[in-house]
């Protein structure tokens, strides 16, 4: 997906795979909001050579963008993963059911779930209130498990909280989780429900998805999908203190009150996870905010330079790309506009135009290729229910075909390319995937299987002999169910 930094090439975006609703943000040149191009383009190369890997990144200045780009298989009509981000979402729930008077933040916790709570609820647990769960203090020594499954108000309170609510940061997914019970409680509906005419709607935010737990209620912490530019809405809106189009969606003072410093985390000056937290967003360095997520999903408000930077990701190292913000285009952001500059424009345009996280590297075919072509390689039982294997070579690269627990699936691996389709693999659930595959030597074939709605990378190396097959499977940037492990197959 082509990096749109004209109003020419917006066209080509509003012909992308969803329909933008009008409150789509305003698209302008960098140099008109007083950025220059070729910083973008300095950002972008850097993190293309320092940083592994980014997704998409928005650019917001002044509430237009100046620039977006999205790195192949990943584009803007595929809502993305937002793990932690998801977390701001709900602090704005919170805010906005307080705002309509059906909770406040002095609440009691216990006060919402009488029929789950402890037959004895000890002192602490009974002075927990909701602006504790908003603060990560709730005074818990270790978070409880976060599977969807497990993730329960009951399982919540049952827990020891050793700690005097208030007085001990602690990151606690589950506590976010309490969050969206207790709207679900005094709202009667999930908070994907409640946010949808609030919230969703009057951004153009459109059919974002949400985890539940088995009960039925959002996962709050975690499990939210949305796109890249309705992370940016989102972030605009904060910077905007709660307005929209003229319309006060949220109240000036929950925003003053969500991101500012509500409890310390730290104390290192280069860190930006030791600034203090809010109300489910983090502080930064240089006076910015923001909601992040597992991975690198950032949604970065700088109030003092009146911008907001949108971030899909799958780090390793979340701390780097934030560097790269902080050195790269903070210092570009200036207060006045800047003369045109069409020859950095266009280079910039040329040099995202072909984003793409790396394919498999090597060659479309080999020897090995012609001699195992067709020929199925059959798995000892195994805890990833994989039955058989077979490749199967075409013109425009290898098809992996691959049986798990009696359900056949056709992986296709562009040759140097990325080539969609969809893949359950093991206990990893059925997604979108797009593949890429080639042989890495004579007798090895790899191919990288990216979960483009996700963070995750699966790679999966394949190792002939005369009539085995040692597949050694492995993923990143993923929190993956089950064990992968490495598995021999024999020819039938």
């Amino acid at each position: 997906m082509k990096l749109l930094v004209s109003f020419a090439l917006a066209v080509a975006f509003l012909g992308a795979n969803r329909s933008f609703a009008a409150s789509s943000l305003p698209r302008s040149t960098p140099e008109s909001q007083g950025i220059a191009s070729s910083a973008i383009l300095g950002f972008v190369e850097e993190a293309d050579r320092k940083v592994d890997s980014l997704h998409s990144v928005m650019i917001v200045r002044h509430g237009h963008v100046v620039a977006e780009g999205w790195w192949a298989p990943y584009a803007a009509g595929t809502p993305h993963e937002l793990y932690s981000l998801s977390k701001s979402f709900t602090s704005t729930a919170v805010g906005l059911a307080v705002a309509e008077g059906k909770l406040s933040v002095d609440d009691p916790v216990l006060k919402f779930f009488p029929e789950d709570a402890p037959a004895e609820p000890s002192a602490n647990l009974k002075s927990m209130r909701v602006s504790d769960l908003l603060r990560m203090s709730a005074g818990h020594e270790k978070e409880i498990p976060i599977s969807r499954e497990l993730l329960t108000p009951k399982a919540f309170l049952a827990q020891p909280v050793p700690f005097k609510p208030g007085t001990r940061f602690l990151y606690n997914t589950p506590a976010t989780f309490m969050l969206s019970a207790i709207v679900q409680k005094v709202t009667g509906q999930s908070v994907r429900d409640y946010l949808e005419p609030r919230l969703f709607a009057p951004l153009g935010i459109e059919q974002p998805i949400w985890d539940t737990n088995t009960q039925g209620v959002s996962l709050g912490g975690y499990g939210l999908y949305v796109h890249t530019e309705d992370i940016a809405r989102f972030g605009q809106l904060y910077l905007q203190k709660g307005k929209w189009n003229g319309q006060q969606l949220l109240p000036a003072s929950w925003v003053e009150a969500a991101t500012a410093r509500q409890t310390s985390n730290g104390s290192s000056p280069t860190s930006d996870w030791d600034q203090g937290y809010g109300y489910q967003f983090w502080r930064c360095r240089h006076g910015a905010y923001r909601g992040d997520g597992a991975f690198g999903q950032y949604c970065i408000v700088m109030p003092e330079q009146d911008a907001v930077i949108a971030i899909t990701s799958g780090l390793g190292d979340m701390q780097a790309v934030l560097n790269l913000v902080w050195d790269r285009l903070l210092p570009a952001m200036q207060p006045k506009r800047l003369s045109a500059d069409k020859p950095a424009q266009q280079q910039l345009t040329a040099r995202l135009a072909g984003l793409s996280l790396p394919p498999a590297k090597g060659s479309a075919t080999s020897a090995t290729a012609a001699r195992v072509a067709d020929k199925k390689f059959v798995f000892p039982a195994n805890e990833q229910k994989l039955e058989s294997l077979t490749l199967e070579s075409g013109a425009n690269g290898t098809t992996l075909v691959l049986r798990f627990d009696g359900r056949e699936q056709r992986v296709a691996c562009g040759a140097g390319v990325w080539t969609k389709g969809r893949v359950q693999y093991g206990t990893f659930p059925d997604r979108s995937v797009a593949a890429s595959g080639a042989w890495a030597d004579g007798d090895s074939f790899t191919a990288r299987l990216c979960f483009n709605e996700l963070t995750s990378l699966l790679t999966l190396k394949l190792h002939f002999t005369a009539d085995e097959v040692v597949l050694d499977p492995s993923i990143s940037n993923a929190i993956f169910p089950g064990k992968l492990v490495r598995l021999t197959g024999r020819i039938e």
